[in-house]
């Protein structure tokens, strides 16, 4: 797809296109990977309209005119939790046996 037929979409639109593009992208990445399918073309292809997809709907929310892709979760406080301190072992101490050669000799 085009970028000057993403920018006449109005934004839920490309975002229903993204999502498809989303799904087709996950299905032939999986048959790539199982050797079923020989359109690397059709996977670039399906990338780079991904992009420009993501691309406009950037610009549009940078400008204001086209609502977010998600909605924006309202930002709660959430105590950091302390970090426990995993116990390090006690170093390992010398073998008594090799220890009682050495002040023999």
């Amino acid at each position: 797809m085009k970028a000057d037929k993403i920018r006449e979409l109005d934004g839920k639109e490309i975002e229903t296109q993204l999502k498809e593009a989303g799904e087709k992208l996950f299905r032939l990445k999986f048959q790539l990977k199982m050797g079923q399918a020989e359109g690397v073309k059709n996977y670039r292809e399906l990338r780079k309209d991904r992009a420009r997809m993501l691309t406009e709907l950037s610009a549009r929310k940078a400008a204001g005119s086209a609502p977010a892709a998600a909605p924006a979760k309202p930002a709660t406080a959430k105590p950091a939790a302390a970090k426990v301190a995993k116990a390090k072992p006690a170093p390992a101490k010398a073998n008594p046996a090799k220890s009682a050669k050495k002040e023999s000799k």
